[in-house]
């Protein structure tokens, strides 16, 4: 599959479309290079009557046969409430994630947060209950989670040079982009959740282990180098995209860690962590 770029949009640089095709590729890497598995991509060029556009080329992760199914037609079978489907209320979610019997709910859960954290790293606005799911295998009767995909939303897909220069040179710019916007599209009692706010006083231990288990896994020189390999994009887009992941790095994903154990937990003489509640 092709990912296309929008057409139609008139911008005043050479970026004249949005970047959501280098997001996609970038971001689907960065969560392979994680440990969460995701959909292979390239990036590539493709001739468009007299222009050319980057795309970017998705494997199709149902090609040997198996079926999709998106969280969103789950949620809608399983929950008896107001919300429907399309919902992304988060306690909704939990709920459906705890009571849906496609894979082991406790994995299921493990896997939803883990994705979570690194949305907030590559600041994805747009991970719905459309774009995430399950893998069925009618062959074996089995079902798997399915490759993280359609990540186009991530690492500020419209931003153009002017805005890729003001957030490597003003710091209040990088701010706003890392603690004010974007947000997730997961809401919490009715508003869109703050990555920062959220993951600074998570209440949600399965939050919390999920801090735990993937902080410690970003290796910012690894994501840097791989950055440096990108085809197709600028110099200040490479600069641009590593200093934007570093700064929701240091600034988001790093503290919510120290506090999870400057918070829960203390040592005692010999080394083993005590409750501080």
């Amino acid at each position: 599959m092709l990912k296309f770029p929008p057409s139609g949009e008139r911008k005043p640089t050479k970026l004249s479309y949005t970047n959501s095709c280098i997001s996609e590729h970038i971001a689907s890497s960065i969560f392979n290079l994680l440990g969460i598995t995701a959909q292979e991509t390239l990036l590539g060029t493709y001739q468009v009557g007299a222009k050319t556009k980057i795309v970017c080329a998705c494997k199709d992760f149902t090609a040997d046969g198996k079926r999709f199914f998106d969280f969103c037609s789950i949620k809608n079978t399983i929950l008896d409430s107001e919300s429907d489907g399309s919902g992304t209320e988060l306690p909704d979610i939990l709920e459906a994630l705890e009571k849906q019997q496609y894979v082991d709910p406790v994995m299921l859960t493990e896997h939803f947060w883990d994705v979570f954290v690194v949305d907030a790293l590559l600041g994805n606005f747009d991970r719905h209950n459309g774009n995430w799911g399950f893998l069925y295998d009618d062959t074996a009767d089995q079902a798997c989670v399915a490759p993280v995909f359609d990540c186009g939303s991530c690492l500020l897909p419209q931003a153009d040079e002017n805005v890729m220069k003001e957030v490597l040179t003003d710091e209040k710019a990088l701010n706003a982009r890392v603690y004010q916007f974007p947000t997730s599209a997961i809401k919490q009692n009715g508003r869109k959740i703050n990555y920062y706010d959220f993951l600074s006083g998570v209440e949600y231990e399965d939050c919390k282990a999920a801090i735990q288990r993937m902080v410690p896994r970003i290796d910012m020189e690894q994501i840097r180098i791989f950055l440096r390999e990108v085809p197709y994009i600028s110099e200040l887009q490479k600069d641009f995209y590593s200093r934007y992941i570093e700064a929701r790095y240091n600034k988001i994903l790093k503290p919510a860690l120290e506090l999870i154990y400057t918070v829960d937990y203390r040592m005692d003489s010999s080394g083993t962590q005590i409750s501080n509640e």
